[in-house]
C-alpha cells in the first residue's frame, strides 16, 4: 500500500433509522502530503476538469442505482 497508517484516517458514523434498521457510513481521509508523493496535487494534469460534465440524467441514474435495494427473499 502506498500509505503508512499515520497518513490515513477513517471514521464511522451510524444511527438507527425510523424503521429500526441500523445504517452506517465510513469516511476515509488521506493526508495531502501522501497524495503529493504519488503525484496527485493541484499542478497534476488530471486534477483539472478536462471535458464537459455528464448530463443530469447520468447523476440521477447513478443515485437510483446506488439506493436500489434487492428484493427480500
Amino acid at each position: 500500500m502506498p500509505f503508512v497508517e499515520e497518513e490515513l484516517r477513517w471514521d464511522l458514523a451510524c444511527r438507527r433509522e425510523a424503521d429500526g434498521h441500523w445504517r452506517g457510513w465510513i469516511s476515509l481521509s488521506v493526508e495531502a502530503r501522501a497524495l503529493w508523493r504519488l503525484g496527485l496535487h493541484p499542478d497534476h494534469p488530471s486534477s483539472a476538469v478536462s471535458g464537459p460534465s455528464p448530463p443530469a440524467w447520468w447523476h440521477a441514474a447513478g443515485l437510483r442505482y446506488a439506493t436500489a435495494r434487492p428484493a427480500s427473499p
